[in-house]
């Protein structure tokens, strides 16, 4: 087994030189390159080692209670203590007051160490933003602290039974109590719904508080907590699942549940998407970080592993072997490209200059990135071969750990038809308009500005057709594709080595040349 071994160069390189984020007045780059150090050193020595640990063993539910595999108590108190869970919390409710850059740098080498537990505590910056924004004041002075000590997690309760995707379909209820509200319904796939981590759980909750007939219209969002509400929510059932078997997936009941309105009555949507959005991002990165990881054993494992003889007659190793180099290829551009696809997108966010062109770019990021890392994993697997096919190499549980990434914050067919429907049409179509012009400010390469001239065709014709869910899917390739390869664009034109340029050239080039093949 390949121990982790956190990409910080690669992540620092993209985020600083192909993102542009060393152009940002509040780049620190000293900083910077210490936090993301000391995180890795972390997470190599303390996180990475429980990942095998926890897909082995699971969590486990014990009279009503979560019990977490062996390790993760220990481990967890030790990221609570060192701060890591203030890190985007504000100093005076004592974090560390550090910006999206930052978080997404150790959110990814979170996530390629161990990402069960990164999904466990990693809806924390997410919810501290959710209650700047909307809380008030008493609920940031009693839950911001809370949350960035260590002392509560966080979950994010939306999905029910009848409510996937269609959010309107929601039936948990809020009904007025006093100076507060009770809540009553169930709710399904709550990641860290329960955990014998922290001492206390923050729930927020989309529960309606109008009229079934209100649809979207009649949701609020509401906080409630483990302590507070009691024996009045209760862990039903932990899933279980392919993946991520030590995220504690769980079915919650909440029986009139004492809760908080978060934001304006009937404004539910409005304050979950703050934290769904922060969320959909931070999944683009996990998707890297598998894509990273796949690629990082099979690396390794191609270096060393001899099979059959070189064209002279030596014996070889996997990686002399051009289908295997072609496979190994994949997995790196697939990497360094998907991480430079959400750090431009992060970087624009930061600037806060367009946010259409962040609003259209976060679900093609989240789509893209997460498909990266999937594929990264399966070639990792194709590389290894029978090896790969095992456990004892864990790139089939990098497999298994990515594949939910394209299915949950959304699938990501419901983000390609987002994209094709109101991504083109919001603000007469300002963010696809803004995407446009960062491909030309990303590139002047004539084969990608060319793709770009399919994309606007497409866009066209997506634009007048009667049936946009029919192109959605496509149109999303598209998409990403055009992103993909001006962001590779980039990397070789900012990258200092001539291995940059060939692996742009892998991804831009329009395919192999037969004539040249048979002279």
């Amino acid at each position: 087994m390949m121990p982790f071994t956190a990409p910080t160069d690669d992540i620092l390189f993209s985020l600083r030189d192909v993102a542009g984020a060393a152009d940002l007045a509040e780049w620190d780059d000293e900083l910077a390159t210490d936090i993301l150090s000391a995180f890795a050193a972390f997470a190599e020595g303390e996180i990475a080692p429980l990942d095998a640990i926890g897909d082995r063993q699971g969590c486990r539910l014990e009279n009503g209670r979560v019990r977490m595999p062996d390790g993760f108590a220990q481990a967890y108190a030790q990221l609570a203590e060192m701060g890591w869970q203030g890190l985007t919390a504000p100093e005076d409710h004592g974090g560390m007051g550090q910006g999206p850059l930052i978080a997404a740098m150790v959110s990814e080498v979170f996530a390629g160490a161990n990402h069960a537990m990164q999904m466990v505590c990693n809806l924390v910056p997410g919810a501290i933003t959710t209650l700047r924004r909307f809380g008030t004041a008493a609920q940031q002075q009693e839950w911001v602290p809370k949350l960035a000590s260590g002392a509560a997690l966080s979950t994010m309760c939306l999905t029910e039974a009848v409510a996937g995707s269609d959010l309107s379909k929601v039936r948990t209820r809020a009904v007025p109590q006093g100076d507060g509200w009770m809540i009553s319904g169930e709710k399904i796939f709550i990641s860290g719904g329960d955990q014998d981590l922290s001492d206390d759980i923050l729930h927020l909750v989309l529960a309606r508080s109008g009229s079934a007939e209100e649809g979207i219209k009649g949701l609020s969002l509401f906080l409630t907590s483990k302590r507070a509400a009691g024996s009045a929510i209760k862990v039903t059932r932990i899933e279980e699942k392919l993946g991520l078997h030590a995220s504690p997936t769980c079915q919650m009941a909440f029986d009139a549940a004492p809760a908080e309105l978060v934001g304006t009555e009937g404004q539910g949507l409005k304050a979950m998407f703050t934290l769904m959005n922060h969320a959909r991002l931070d999944v683009a990165f996990q998707g890297v970080a598998h894509a990273s990881r796949a690629q990082a054993i099979a690396a390794a494992y191609a270096a060393e592993r001899r099979q059959g003889r070189t064209a002279d007659g030596a014996e070889a190793v996997l990686a002399d072997h051009p289908d295997v180099q072609r496979m190994l290829t994949e997995q790196r551009c697939l990497a360094l490209g998907a991480r430079g696809m959400a750090h431009v997108t992060l970087v624009e966010m930061v600037r806060g200059i367009g946010p259409e062109l962040v609003d259209f770019l976060t679900p093609v990021c989240k789509v893209f990135c997460t498909e990266a890392g999937i594929r990264a994993a399966d070639l990792g697997i194709q590389v290894l071969g029978g090896y790969g096919y095992l456990t004892e190499y864990r790139v089939s549980q990098t497999w298994r750990d990515a594949r939910i990434t394209s299915i949950y914050e959304g699938a990501n067919g419901i983000h390609a038809l987002a994209t094709a429907t109101r991504g083109l049409r919001v603000a007469d179509g300002a963010g696809a308009d803004a995407f446009d012009a960062l491909i030309g400010r990303l590139t002047d390469d004539a084969r990608v500005l060319e793709l770009r001239e399919r994309w606007r065709m497409a866009r066209a014709a997506v634009l007048a057709t009667d049936s946009p869910a029919k192109y959605a899917h496509g149109f999303m390739e598209l998409t990403g594709t055009v992103f993909y390869r001006a962001v590779w664009s980039r990397i070789a034109q900012v990258g200092a080595t001539e291995s940059f340029r060939e692996l742009a050239e892998h991804v831009i080039a329009p395919g192999p040349d037969w004539s040249s093949a048979a002279a």
